[in-house]
């Protein structure tokens, strides 16, 4: 590719992950007035679902991607990708009812499962083999996603509030096609010359167990008891879809998730911390924004504004991360610091009532955004470092699911929580009814609202606590293995791409520790590795 073209693709990657980061956080500004003309009597109460729709779905179709470029090639991917995702986005926006609307997400979702990882991709290969690109591109892409992250909310409320809520989902379509239009005539990128299978089979069964999941965390005390026949047959189908999803990845030729890849201890660590991390992110986003609205009273667009600390506190939190990590601090340090900072502030956030000032509101924000972003961004970095080369994708691809999933449930389980805690200390109704209410009847929902937002945040807290308690698991050699590279290190803008629900498919530099070499011979190139595997196998180094 020429210079120009190759630049032209860049920009082009950059407007598919703001299209991508934008839509992520858009919605969440709108959903008072989404409920307001869907469903006033039992909308509030179906947020969740419209948050997790498109989570889910990504989710599901997020294993697959790495495979389809493999197999189709990655412009190809691209393309379908950015198509299935302006689909969604028209039909969310024509979408006359809460039903509508959340099916409509999810097939939305579908799309915006690739936009990230598949863009990623795509940002490697005009990289070219020199890859000097691929960390301009990261670089940029975190600047991108920290200006999607604090601009999302306010366009969702300003185009809530102002024009239409549907503008939030038609506005994806201008900037959709012309990218369109743009990498058709633009992109020339490599194309694979060998169909490699793909796990379809895996890739189903990986759907419907979080479905299943998701479900019985959804309805579970709510609208059927955890004892009753409903849950209780989501509970084991979710366990027996779980069992033929492990069963399929052992026997597969080649699996969507490895499972030698949980032989190496900072993996599993990474992803068990990774998928608690999104549960308490996503989770903690959307109620602050709940509680600024039905709470304090605060229009769409203004509450959208109280995201700028949060995107403010990443951003700030990867530079002095990358300043520390150049003088030594490990990637280690930085999770369990990160996640220390997150718990305390989502703790202050529980404190928080109906008379708080709306400062110290932001300054707890900041504090959370400063925590998520040590800990997202540098969980990658050991992620990569720990993963064997030739299933360095595969690995990276692990870290972006477990965070999506448990975004997913985060959202459901914490919906949940409040439904069943307002429904015991509320004058009655669901908390879909609070706007309807007037004089003393709504000064004590919105009291009880408060409370209710509260206890999820304290139950956020103990999530993240969970999350502290893992990290501390995390090896030495790991430790010790950052502390030991010069000069090869992730930038924070980079990890803040990350944290946006980008994946990168950079080629981090493997330090192997004694314990790390060892855990890596269980992941060595088998019978059913692909080509790709054998390309990127390579015999273990010693540890430097």
């Amino acid at each position: 590719m020429t210079p120009a073209r190759r630049a032209i693709g860049f920009a082009v990657c950059l407007a598919t992950m703001l299209l991508a980061v934008l839509d992520q956080n858009i919605v969440s500004a709108a959903t008072i007035p989404i409920v307001r003309d869907l469903d006033p009597l039992h909308g509030v109460d179906r947020i969740p679902w419209l948050i997790s729709a498109f989570s889910l779905a990504a989710t599901a179709a997020l294993p697959l991607y790495g495979k389809l470029c493999d197999s189709l090639g990655t412009k190809r991917v691209f393309l379908g990708a950015v198509a299935t995702f302006l689909l969604g986005s028209a039909l969310c926006g024509a979408a006359q009812d809460m039903d509508q609307l959340i099916a409509f997400r999810a097939v939305q979702g579908l799309g915006g499962g690739g936009l990230m990882s598949v863009t990623m991709v795509v940002i490697a290969q005009l990289a070219g083999a020199g890859g000097r690109g691929t960390g301009r591109g990261a670089g940029m892409g975190g600047l991108v996603a920290g200006a999607g992250m604090a601009l999302g909310p306010v366009v969702g409320g300003l185009l809530a509030e102002h024009a239409d809520w549907r503008w939030i989902f038609y506005v994806n379509l201008p900037v959709g096609v012309v990218v369109l239009i743009a990498s058709a005539l633009v992109l020339r990128l490599p194309r694979h010359g060998e169909r490699r299978r793909i796990d379809f089979f895996g890739a189903a069964l990986a759907a419907a167990f979080s479905t299943a999941l998701l479900l019985m965390t959804e309805w579970g005390g709510r609208d059927h008891g955890w004892g009753s026949p409903v849950i209780l047959g989501l509970a084991g189908g979710a366990v027996g879809l779980l069992a033929l999803f492990l069963w399929r990845q052992a026997t597969a030729a080649e699996p969507l998730l490895p499972l030698s890849l949980f032989r190496i201890r900072t993996l599993r660590v990474a992803f068990a911390v990774q998928g608690l991390v999104g549960v308490a992110l996503v989770g903690s986003m959307v109620y602050v924004m709940l509680h600024l609205q039905l709470v304090r009273g605060i229009d769409p667009a203004s509450a959208g504004l109280f995201m700028i600390p949060i995107a403010i506190g990443m951003a700030g939190s990867g530079l002095v991360t990358g300043r520390l990590g150049a003088r030594g601090w490990s990637e280690k340090k930085s999770v369990i610091s990160g996640t220390a900072c997150a718990a305390v502030a989502t703790l202050l956030l529980s404190a928080n009532g109906t008379d708080t000032s709306l400062w110290a509101v932001r300054a707890e924000l900041l504090l959370l955004g400063a925590g998520f972003g040590q800990t997202l961004g540098q969980l990658i970095v050991l992620v990569q470092q720990a993963a064997p080369r030739h299933r360095l994708g595969v690995a990276t691809t692990g870290v972006r699911f477990f965070q999506t999933l448990g975004s997913s449930l985060g959202v459901a389980f914490f919906g949940t929580v409040l439904a069943r805690v307002y429904a015991d200390r509320g004058p009655g109704g669901s908390t879909s009814a609070i706007p309807t209410l007037r004089g003393e009847a709504h000064a004590r929902a919105v009291d009880a609202f408060a409370s209710s937002i509260a206890v999820v945040f304290l139950c956020s807290t103990c999530v993240l606590a969970l999350a502290l308690l893992l990290t501390l698991r995390i090896p030495r050699d790991a430790d010790a293995a950052g502390a030991d590279r010069s000069g090869t290190r992730r930038a924070g803008a980079g990890g803040a791409a990350h944290r946006a629900g980008g994946t990168t498919d950079r080629r981090a530099v493997s330090t192997d520790g004694a314990n790390d070499a060892r855990e890596r011979a269980a992941c060595s190139p088998d019978r059913g590795s692909t080509a790709t595997d054998r390309a990127f196998a390579s015999p273990a180094r010693p540890p430097r």
